[in-house]
């Protein structure tokens, strides 16, 4: 039995295992070491963050039953892909997948905050009225819709190995929970770690009200594309215990809060502008 064969025969064991294991780790390190103090009952958040990650899964099992390891092998099999046409060391192929699918998410990311329409469904991520690990699993059905047909176009293109497409999954949902966080670092250490994953305090600048702050930091798992393309911003103008978490027009729990109201986000208000990096910013944004 090859590698790709052990690891896809246990990859819902290997899923779980990281996800469980990481889920309890940053829970228990949040309440040992908090970088901020929450605004809102932990319990109504977590149940309703929670409540959509199983909606989720639900939902793509549903549409997708095979989902993007099972996309890979049929596309190994078909021979498609970069490849599966050049012929290079396996775990040439498996670290380069790797980067390209994490640079296809940092793309992803920018997309649907420089599209207005984008914008509508993945403002119910930033609307979260606090930080902590159960943010980085709270994505509207919609986008995750969304982003999982993108994922597809990406494995069609890359043809990556079925490992890489695990590994890269695994790892995207570790670094989701570390990365969005309630916990303190002490500061040399984040400054080490920030140059070659994303830190708590990297991503925490990105669910600022503040729109030139938000429009920042937009990668999950690699540092490296936000210096790289000029996304990258160092800290928050107000501290990370001093700024304001979420979105301006959206400040009470029950509609960012309670799961009924995060999945009418989309369809409230106008399609307003969100253009990254513009010159002028306000605070009478959709932001």
């Amino acid at each position: 039995m090859n590698l790709d064969e052990f690891i896809l025969g246990n990859e819902p064991v290997i899923r779980m295992s990281f996800f469980f294991g990481i889920l309890a780790v940053m829970a228990i390190w949040e309440i040992l070491a908090p970088r901020r103090a929450l605004t809102v009952s932990k319990s109504l958040r977590w149940g309703s963050n929670l409540g959509i990650v199983v909606l989720n899964t639900l939902i793509l099992r549903l549409l997708f039953p095979a989902a993007a390891v099972g996309l890979a092998l049929f596309v190994r099999e078909q021979g498609w892909g970069i490849f599966n046409y050049v012929e290079v060391s396996y775990w040439l192929a498996v670290v380069v997948s790797f980067i390209a699918m994490d640079l296809v998410i940092y793309l992803q990311h920018v997309m649907v905050h420089a599209v207005p329409l984008f914008w509508r469904l993945h403002r119910m991520h930033h609307a979260d009225l606090d930080f902590d690990l159960t943010t980085g699993a709270r994505f509207h059905p919609l986008e995750i819709i969304l982003s999982m047909l993108i994922k597809f176009a990406t494995i069609i293109v890359l043809g990556p190995p079925i490992v890489a497409v695990i590994i890269f999954e695994v790892v995207l949902n570790v670094t989701a929970m570390f990365n969005h966080g309630n916990v303190r670092l002490p500061l040399g250490l984040d400054r080490v770690l920030r140059l070659f994953v994303v830190t708590p305090d990297m991503h925490r600048v990105h669910h600022s009200v503040e729109d030139d702050e938000a429009n920042s930091n937009f990668g999950f798992n690699l540092p490296w594309w936000d210096r790289l393309f000029g996304t990258y911003r160092d800290q928050p103008r107000a501290g990370h215990e001093g700024m304001t978490i979420g979105i301006h027009k959206f400040r009470e729990p029950k509609q960012v809060s309670w799961l009924h109201g995060m999945l009418l986000l989309p369809f409230k208000g106008k399609v307003s502008d969100y253009a990254i990096n513009r010159r002028q910013w306000g605070n009478d944004n959709e932001n």
